[in-house]
């Protein structure tokens, strides 16, 4: 059986690697008529872990395959360590970025068993046959598969085998690991194990990373920094607390989670980042929020509210807006609510240690700190 890789200290680490920095300086790709990315400008600092958020068709895959070297930019640059390595200034080929891979489908060599997978980076390497062999036993043992290493890819298990395309990326260590959505192909507590070596592993090598992902739980849970794009743009870089307490836009909102969006009619400022809300679903109650981009007089803007802002109590609580539980489910941790609290008007993922059952009547709270009012109309994208 393999060993617990929470067991496994990091005094199996091998020499830490020089990590990489990375330069995004308005690059754009065009794949004919369509703009896959428009002038995208961001850096990633040496030694840290970076997460690209967004849904398909965004650009974050055209954008990790531009620094990888499979695509080349249509304008603006890269640099990788203040060297180009796609632009005007020259084009250096994947195999000269000094970087690894991780694909979503794992890309392992179906002839190849897993000891001579992970050791295919080492092939070409000056390492004597002993230190390679060393290495090999390193990297088997640090990512829990020692037992599966004379196995060939499709003896493994989609887990398995994303743990032997992890290996082989750390075998050569090289500053710089790209992750194109390693974890989509795996079932749930899959995911989560495999994520938790990924971040630890990777950050214990001390390698620059670059991670793509539709999945915000997954970002939040991984980045030191996380860049949300939409339709080939930059919409937001941050750290996931930033982003989270202060999305620019309804899409970033909308994208990294909310319980409701609620059009309003009223509202007023009260300063230069908070208004003051009537609740749509209760027009005698104002709730003050914070305000996101301008607010013009003529604008249609809407409340945006937080699962993490919301709170159900009885009904007979003092205090909160009334409303009724439609649906509740059990997510291992506590219960999350569906609550109406308007004649059509949901809450929904509203998270409780208490179970209330379907058709109980409750009071429901909200956090100011977790309600945004945001007017959407300028941001069909």
């Amino acid at each position: 059986m393999a060993t617990n890789w929470m067991e496994r200290g990091s005094d199996m680490t091998s020499k830490k690697i020089s990590a990489a920095e990375v330069e995004f300086e308005n690059v754009g790709k065009r794949f004919g008529e369509k703009n896959a990315l428009s002038e995208i400008n961001f850096s990633i600092e040496p030694g840290s872990f970076v997460v690209l958020l967004g849904p398909s068709g965004s650009g974050k895959t055209t954008l990790l395959r531009c620094l990888a070297g499979i695509e080349r930019p249509s304008s603006g640059s890269i640099r990788i360590n203040g060297v180009s390595v796609a632009g005007e200034a020259g084009y250096l080929p994947p195999e000269k970025r000094d970087l690894a891979m991780v694909f979503q489908d794992y890309a392992l060599w179906p002839h190849l068993t897993v000891r001579k997978n992970i050791g295919f980076p080492l092939n070409n390497s000056e390492l004597s046959k002993t230190s390679r062999v060393e290495r090999i036993d390193n990297l088997l043992e640090r990512v829990g598969i020692s037992h599966l290493a004379e196995r060939y890819p499709n003896q493994l298990s989609g887990g398995e085998q994303q743990r032997v395309a992890l290996a082989r990326a750390l075998a050569a260590e090289v500053g710089l690991i790209l992750f194109d959505e390693p974890l989509s192909n795996l079932d749930a507590d899959r995911r989560e194990s495999l994520r938790i070596e990924i971040a630890t592993l990777t950050r214990e090598s001390g390698a620059t990373a670059l991670y793509i992902t539709h999945d915000q739980s997954e970002a939040f849970a991984l980045a030191d920094k996380v860049g949300v794009l939409n339709q080939g743009e930059l919409v937001q870089l941050g750290t996931p607390e930033n982003i989270y307490s202060n999305p620019v836009n309804a899409f970033v909102t909308r994208f990294t989670g909310v319980a409701g969006e609620f059009s309003i009619k009223e509202f007023k400022k009260v300063g230069d980042s908070r208004v003051e809300a009537y609740l749509p679903f209760a027009p005698n109650i104002t709730i003050e929020a914070t305000k996101i981009g301008k607010l013009p007089s003529d604008s249609n803007p809407s409340l945006f509210i937080r699962s993490a802002g919301v709170s159900i109590f009885p009904e007979t609580n003092e205090e909160g807006v009334p409303g009724e539980i439609r649906d509740v489910a059990f997510n291992g941790r506590g219960y999350e609510h569906v609550v109406k609290v308007g004649v059509t008007e949901m809450l929904t993922k509203v998270y409780s240690k208490k179970r209330f059952d379907r058709g109980v009547n409750v009071k429901v709270t909200l956090d100011p700190s977790s309600c945004f009012v945001i007017n959407p109309d300028k941001e069909e994208q």
